[in-house]
């Protein structure tokens, strides 16, 4: 328990920063664009060509996404979902490196911010996972906890279904996720009362590093500013 509070102590203290930073709006409305949430510019959008989203992933061997093997623009499908969409700065990005994607960035809790994440477009038809017990990460982190959470509905701002997990640093290590564990929430707060999520329905999948757990619960890993968490792997098991 001291361990915890000494933990929770620090990472409060840890994010002590200025409380106001410059917004950027523009930012805030390439998120809404990538996640077809502007409905006039979406329709002028898809009358373009080559600009619909890729086809969702196949399940395969039991993996989803084999970054190690994948030679698509990840940012065709993955995108940010950062804390500007409340009047936070952070940023954050994935990308191909040598065989992985990292999901890396700068994470700020000025503005009442705190949270970076990556999140795909809505896979259109849904995933059926309902075959598996899980979800299965092969990852190299930086030693904070992260989030991976799983949307069963296509509404933006719907209920996702959460699991926190720790990392060591520069160590890879596999995280397996039961459905069955996933923790319903709506922006970090816990609910109660939803349905468990649909496996043979999945919509999106993210990834996050946010300053909070849930219900306003600090992570007491969490530490402001530059992150990377490597990932090799997405799969069910």
């Amino acid at each position: 328990m001291k361990d915890d509070v000494l933990s929770a102590t620090f990472a409060s203290d840890s994010m002590a920063e200025p409380t106001r930073q410059s917004w950027d709006a523009g930012r805030f409305l390439q998120t809404l664009s990538y996640f077809e949430e502007i409905p006039i510019l979406n329709w002028f959008q898809k009358m373009m060509p080559g600009s619909m989203p890729p086809p969702p992933p196949q399940v395969q061997a039991n993996l989803i996404f084999d970054f190690r093997q994948s030679t698509q623009d990840i940012s065709q499908l993955w995108g940010p979902v950062d804390d500007v969409v409340m009047g936070g700065v952070s940023n954050s990005g994935l990308r191909h490196d040598s065989g992985v994607a990292v999901f890396t960035g700068k994470v700020s809790t000025a503005n009442s911010g705190g949270f970076a994440s990556v999140r795909t477009r809505n896979f259109e038809p849904p995933l059926d996972l309902s075959s598996h017990q899980g979800i299965e990460l092969r990852v190299k982190g930086d030693g904070q906890r992260y989030k991976f959470l799983l949307r069963d509905q296509d509404r933006w701002d719907s209920i996702a279904y959460a699991y926190s997990f720790d990392t060591l640093p520069r160590e890879w290590m596999t995280v397996r996720i039961p459905f069955n564990q996933l923790t319903p929430v709506f922006r970090a707060k816990t609910v109660n009362d939803a349905a468990p999520i649909q496996s043979q329905h999945i919509r999106a999948m993210q990834m996050m590093l946010s300053k909070f757990e849930y219900d306003g619960a600090l992570n007491p890993r969490f530490s402001p500013g530059e992150f990377r968490l490597s990932i090799q792997t997405i799969g069910v098991y």
